[in-house]
């Protein structure tokens, strides 16, 4: 760990490589279906409610949302992280990021079909949890 300035709170650092940069960059313009619906409901800025990013770039991952002051991620999950070794990377990619105290949630894209409220507020009352 290192701190920012001398005396400041220390902050474990997870900056990005900028091909991650680009490639968040990337993602925000071609959200999917079930990300942009959420993403409208999550980026509502409210005086005391947590505050959420969109494909946010951390170490060499890209995240679907992300509270920084809660330190929680939501993965919205599609069919492709069933298949293949998706799997196994998923595992990895949370144990990574669990190691840094970043608590990942897992949403299956499809559960979203007419609940996007329902998981809209459920996460913004996780956030508002861990804060």
């Amino acid at each position: 760990m290192r701190s920012m300035v001398e005396g400041a709170a220390e902050q474990t650092t997870m900056r990005a490589p900028r091909k991650t940069i680009h490639r968040a960059q990337e993602l925000r313009r071609v959200l999917s279906l079930p990300e942009a619906l959420l993403w409208s409901r999550l980026r509502k800025r409210a005086s005391g409610k947590p505050v959420f990013r969109r494909q946010h770039p951390i170490g060499p991952y890209v995240l679907d949302f992300y509270c920084a002051k809660a330190r929680l991620a939501v993965e919205l999950d599609g069919m492709g992280h069933d298949m293949g070794d998706r799997p196994q990377r998923d595992l990895r990619r949370d144990a990574w990021l669990k190691a840094r105290g970043i608590t990942v949630v897992r949403i299956p894209a499809n559960d979203l079909t007419g609940r996007i409220d329902e998981a809209a507020d459920a996460i913004v009352r996780m956030a508002a949890e861990l804060l």
